[in-house]
């Protein structure tokens, strides 16, 4: 059974899912910057470590509830 979480959708090209799926933590990040990027964890801390380091909390000055939300939503995952 795969269980999908969605991160954050700002439109259909600005969004980030996590799909679990067995032992796999399949997240696809979409973008109309680069288009679409997947990365496969094989735990929960090494998706939050990269979490941590994809959204570092120094580019969100100012914007810290939009950062607290995407880091709650990595953490229900």
């Amino acid at each position: 059974m795969i269980k999908k979480h969605e991160i954050y959708k700002k439109d259909k090209w600005n969004m980030m899912t996590v799909e679990v799926q067995g032992r796999y933590i399949v997240l696809r990040e979409i973008s109309d910057d680069w288009g679409e990027e997947t990365h496969t964890f094989l735990s929960r801390p090494a998706l939050m470590n990269w979490a941590e380091n994809r959204f570092n909390k120094e580019s969100f000055q100012g914007n810290e509830e939009e950062w607290r939300q995407i880091m709650d939503a990595f953490k229900k995952v």
